[in-house]
């Protein structure tokens, strides 16, 4: 019965169950093409004091986000304060406004409101969800938190301890061991983007509510902020936007610098760091270099380059590595860019016995890349690149962290417009061009965490480079003591 009236229900919507012209199956189908972007109408205003507002209405939800963007963000930490901005971020909500943490989490909530707080390399950030029926109301504790932080003893003293932990749980975690390993390695100690952005042990644990407090002061001014919302609003936001910033003055204390950093140099040579962790079942894998800065003519270039090597599940790095030799579950390569440089790497995580051949196949696919591709490949992942640009600008969030990046990278106007023409304008030749100026092998880094009593010799006899033995102690500093 059941599947006869499924039958039914087929035959009534034109279609059979068991239809004459079935889908050719000889050969995987087709993508349609990519369509250019629509992206959505921005305004653009300005409160009485200066500060910027980009503004995209959107009526299909009744929700808002608002996002507060600082220029300053882990990049301008001082020498030795790794994690001042993370930190000082993270302290934004844990009291504000007269209103202790507890105190203004129960009005968030009595709103439906959510509220974040962060610092990326490059800026800072404060985001607020909310329904668009308690936006006036939310604006003023959104205005609380970034205006008129408390910096409570006790608060600073239990999310002090809390950083440490995380940073003490870090050191069992092997990715986060590499991650560090790899930014000393390539960018070296006394280079900013040498150290986590949350900072180490040493950094976190010598920081002062004072300087948090500096810190806001030099960062959290009108001169280097913007507003950012999306969502159900109508005529009444400029007002309350007004309301809630307007009086926003700047201070006494000097401006914190937006772009502090050095472009930073690949290595002279290549050259290869392993940590020990004994009894480990696998090794995880990082080779990497300096990349280009954000907002570079080539970045479309970089996008597609990216892609074909190990941005995307059909990547070469992931087909060598996973479908041809079994190695890992999964092999990727990342292109992280920043105002002053960047970081480019490739990484798997292998079995033990793999490391030594992992590597020479990375290193063969590094090498591969900077070669002719053959045509009908870039038009394939060119078209991926294309086609799921339009999946970033689905949610309110994702349009918000859109428009952030446009302001704090100087993006043109144009950019969400002409990003899908100009990913399918990359031809072999671009990609050839873009990999052979980002991608030298002979200057990388390679980071190996795993097993030394197993691993070393193969990995010596490779021939990569002369080899640094370091402990995790070496690379994430000793223990944190948790106060």
């Amino acid at each position: 019965m059941r599947r006869a009236a499924l039958a039914a229900a087929l035959a009534a919507a034109g279609l059979s169950a068991t239809a004459t012209d079935a889908a050719d199956r000889s050969r995987p189908p087709v993508p349609a093409p990519a369509r250019p972007l629509q992206p959505p109408s921005v305004r653009r205003l300005a409160l009485s004091n200066g500060v910027p507002v980009h503004l995209v209405e959107q009526h299909e939800v009744p929700l808002v986000q608002v996002l507060v963007v600082v220029r300053a963000g882990a990049a301008s930490d001082p020498p030795g304060r790794a994690g001042l901005a993370a930190l000082t971020a993270d302290m934004l909500d844990e009291g504000a406004g007269g209103k202790d943490p507890l105190a203004l989490a129960a009005a968030l909530e009595m709103l439906g409101a959510r509220l974040s707080s962060g610092a990326a390399w490059d800026a800072s950030l404060v985001s607020l969800d909310v329904p668009a029926a308690r936006l006036e109301a939310a604006l003023a504790l959104l205005a609380d938190v970034v205006l008129r932080p408390e910096f409570r003893p006790r608060e600073w003293q239990r999310l002090r301890a809390r950083a440490l932990t995380e940073l003490l749980q870090a050191r069992a975690d092997p990715d986060a061991v590499a991650a560090a390993a790899l930014a000393r390695a390539v960018f070296g100690a006394e280079h900013r983007y040498g150290s986590p952005l949350e900072g180490d042990a040493r950094s976190v644990a010598a920081l002062s509510l004072e300087e948090l407090r500096a810190c806001h002061a030099s960062s959290y001014r009108p001169s280097l902020a913007a507003l950012v919302v999306v969502g159900d609003v109508d005529a009444r936001l400029p007002g309350l936007l007004e309301a809630a910033f307007g009086a926003w003055k700047e201070p006494a204390a000097p401006a914190r610098a937006a772009v502090p950093l050095a472009a930073p140099r690949a290595p002279a040579r290549r050259r290869v760091v392993l940590v020990d962790r004994p009894d480990a079942p696998q090794s995880t894998l990082r080779v990497g270099s300096p990349g280009p800065a954000r907002g570079g003519a080539d970045h479309h270039d970089l996008l597609v380059l990216n892609a074909l090597l190990g941005g995307a599940f059909t990547s070469r790095l992931n087909d060598n590595l996973r479908e041809q030799h079994g190695y890992a579950y999964g092999a990727a390569s990342e292109l992280d860019q920043r105002l002053a440089g960047g970081l480019f790497h490739a990484s798997a995580d292998v079995h033990t016995e793999a490391t030594a051949p992992a590597l020479a196949e990375i290193f063969k696919e590094l090498g591969r890349i900077r070669g002719p591709a053959p045509a009908d490949e870039v038009a394939r992942i060119r078209s991926s690149v294309a086609l799921g640009y339009a999946a970033e600008f689905e949610t309110t969030g994702q349009i918000a962290a859109k428009l952030a990046d446009q302001l704090v990278y100087g993006l043109p106007p144009d950019a969400f417009a002409t990003f899908v023409p100009r990913v399918l304008a990359v031809d072999p030749a671009a990609l050839r061009k873009a990999a052979q100026r980002t991608i030298h092998p002979e200057r990388m880094a390679v980071v190996v965490v795993g097993d030394r009593q197993r691993i070393e010799a193969p990995v010596k006899a490779l021939g990569l480079g002369p080899l640094q033995l370091l402990t995790v102690d070496d690379v994430m500093g000793p223990p944190p003591a948790i106060p």
